[in-house]
């Protein structure tokens, strides 16, 4: 009689690798050690990181105008230099602009200061009548504030100083990072192939293109949005003869970015300077309408007609990024927190085993677009305005 067979003893195949299975937690583990490492190195490499993030979104809205020249006849390296002279144009304007605005806020500052220290005194006058209060006086007020200005003012000053600094060099590297950018761009491409299977490179040439494509429409209508908005918003101030209007527009519709937020902030502190300069609550209060009218034009007819539906981000997540930003990088992570975003959406819509993820950034109407033909799904993130049109034509 044989004996049995001794699975153990039995060779295996040669080209048979034994399967090795981890359990969840040891993956999701792994996971979890990864992201905390990679957000500690972001934060530590903040002052690397920060300057080659923006180059990389400026050299996206640059892309399409240095191809332009470049299909002009003019060579890559002359069309890189017009490209870099319009990015100092911009920021030389957004200077001048803001610098002159400051300038006369800064002026303003101690008329504002002694109005405000009337409705102060009358504010502990009438918690004084109605609750009994004791009222500070004003010269406990001004010591108070001098001591708390001379004891930071040395610091202010050194700040300001670094600030400065900081952003001159910062704004250098990003120029000669964008003209790296967009000078190697081929090569940077190349690059990526080299990761890529021969038979695969066509879909992933496809793919990148088209995150290009949709990051370049979504940062230029961004753009376009808080332009229009701005022009919006200054006429209406103007028209209510609020002081700083061009300032406090251009202030409210850059912050209008933020879902909800924003425009609670960018309504406020021209609603309050107003109430300061006129002592009229009816006028703080037409500011503030002003903001909200502009505010429901941006988002029922200005928002849909430019950006459309290419990229929707939800404002919870929206809001998330924006406080994630300012945690790890501060004031410029909340400038990117918006369009990285929207870069990490496209790119989490572009590969499948994340497109949860690209789904869970995504506005509400997004899911239905894999449950409804293009057309249905068209017709789900139309504006409301025109959606009663349509009901009404049925």
């Amino acid at each position: 009689m044989l004996p049995p067979p001794n699975n153990f003893n039995r060779p295996q195949h040669p080209h048979q690798t034994p399967e090795v299975r981890q359990a969840p937690v040891i993956h999701y583990t792994f996971v979890l050690i990864g992201l905390t490492l990679l957000v500690f190195v972001l934060h530590k490499l903040d002052e690397i990181l920060l300057p080659i993030a923006f180059s990389a979104v400026f050299t996206l809205l640059l892309l399409p105008i240095s191809r332009w020249l470049e299909l002009r006849g003019l060579p890559r390296v002359l069309a890189i230099i017009i490209c870099l002279l319009l990015v100092l144009l911009l920021f030389a304007g957004i200077i001048l602009g803001f610098g002159s605005q400051l300038t006369q806020f800064r002026d303003e500052i101690p008329k504002l200061q002694a109005k405000m220290m009337e409705i102060f005194n009358q504010a502990q006058a009438w918690a004084h009548d109605r609750f009994g209060y004791e009222p500070m006086s004003i010269a406990e007020v001004k010591d108070s504030t001098i001591k708390s200005l001379k004891k930071s003012g040395t610091t202010y000053l050194g700040t300001t100083l670094s600030t400065t600094t900081d952003v001159l060099s910062n704004l250098a590297q990003v120029l000669i990072y964008i003209f790296c950018f967009l000078y190697y761009r081929d090569h940077l491409r190349q690059f990526m192939f080299r990761f890529v299977a021969p038979d695969k490179r066509t879909m992933v040439l496809n793919t990148v293109d088209s995150i290009q494509t949709v990051v370049q429409a979504y940062i230029s209508g961004l753009l376009k949005v808080i332009v229009i908005v701005s022009i919006l918003n200054a006429i209406g101030l103007l028209a209510l003869g609020v002081k700083f209007a061009v300032f406090f527009a251009i202030f409210a519709s850059v912050l209008a970015v933020i879902p909800y937020i924003g425009i609670m902030i960018g309504a406020t502190v021209p609603a309050i300077i107003t109430l300061v300069e006129t002592g009229s609550p009816l006028q703080a209060l037409a500011v503030i309408g002003v903001f909200v009218v502009v505010q429901f034009l941006e988002g029922n007819f200005i928002t849909p007609m430019i950006t459309g539906s290419q990229v929707s981000i939800n404002p919870l997540a929206a809001i998330l990024a924006l406080i994630l930003g300012g945690a790890l990088w501060g004031t410029p992570g909340m400038i990117l927190s918006i369009p990285l975003t929207a870069i990490l959406k496209v790119v989490f819509d572009a590969y499948k085993p994340l497109e949860p993820f690209g789904f869970l950034l995504g506005d509400v109407a997004d899911g239905e677009d894999n449950q409804t033909s293009k057309k249905e799904a068209e017709a789900e993130i139309r504006p409301w305005y025109r959606r009663l049109w349509h009901m009404i034509g049925k």
